[in-house]
């Protein structure tokens, strides 16, 4: 062990995460070009992405030329801006393909879909957000502009929510201490006392519940899936329904057993 001048044993040195020698900080560089691409432009400028990227230009001009000959971003010369190529979409197939969960959930999701014509979601947790894996879109869909990939915050929607409900307190402070506590809509509960009594709520019933919390006349309940082998949760089936739909407290009882009865055949049971 080392030690310090005095004597003392010296903090042992930080070889994780970025601070690794196994971390390759060019890899992380281009995934930072690719993430400056978030949806708000479609294109964007070589300054542009300097400047959300924090490199220099010369930099950003050497990852993005990288990345545009290996097929990730495409060039308008007109206007001398760039922006993401289909290719990017590559990852997501790949992934979607190649995950077990997604497979099981989705025909569960389509008959659920099908038999109640409102939109169900197949969602994980990454961090603080919950993540869209997998959505069946009805003709009655609120927000066409959700799709495969769309990140929310985990404490103001059902599906976070209901991941949530599966956790201890530390976890759930972890979340809680990476998200932005704020209002969304005017019925967002956005306060971390309130946010942790309703999880002891939805843990005892079984499913969260939650009405215009992120989206106005957005209504959703949400389930667990589970693996059992593990003792975790997996994700969380949701269903999504408008205010003009919503029927009152038998629909949330109808849409609760329907999401659980769909997350418990999707969740892996022990052997």
């Amino acid at each position: 062990m080392e030690t310090d001048e005095s004597g003392s044993a010296a903090p042992a040195a930080d070889n994780t995460g970025i601070n690794s020698p196994l971390y390759v900080n060019s890899v992380e560089k281009s995934m930072r070009v690719l993430m400056a691409f978030d949806g708000q432009q479609r294109q964007l400028s070589l300054s542009q992405i300097a400047a959300l990227t924090g490199f220099d230009l010369s930099t950003a001009q050497r990852f993005t030329y990288t990345l545009m000959t290996l097929g990730y971003l495409t060039k308008d010369d007109e206007v001398r801006k760039y922006e993401l190529a289909p290719k990017v979409l590559n990852f997501a197939y790949h992934y979607l393909t190649s995950s077990d969960l997604v497979r099981r959930a989705t025909p569960y999701l389509q008959q659920l879909s099908q038999e109640t014509e409102e939109t169900t979601n197949l969602t994980i947790l990454d961090g603080a957000d919950v993540v869209f894996v997998q959505r069946i879109v009805s003709r009655n869909v609120l927000n066409p502009n959700v799709v495969t990939g769309t990140r929310l915050p985990a404490y103001c929607t059902a599906s976070g929510l209901a991941i949530m409900s599966t956790l201890d307190d530390a976890e759930v402070d972890a979340i809680l201490d990476r998200s932005d506590l704020k209002m969304y809509t005017p019925f967002t509960i956005a306060d971390r006392g309130q946010i942790k009594q309703r999880l002891m709520q939805f843990r005892e019933q079984g499913y969260a519940h939650i009405r215009e919390e992120y989206f106005l006349g957005d209504i959703s309940t949400a389930a667990v899936v589970r693996d059992s082998r593990l003792g975790r949760a997996l994700g969380a089936v949701n269903m999504a329904v408008t205010t003009a739909r919503w029927n009152g407290e038998s629909d949330e009882r109808r849409h609760a057993d329907l999401v659980m009865l769909a997350a418990r055949a999707i969740s892996i049971q022990g052997r």
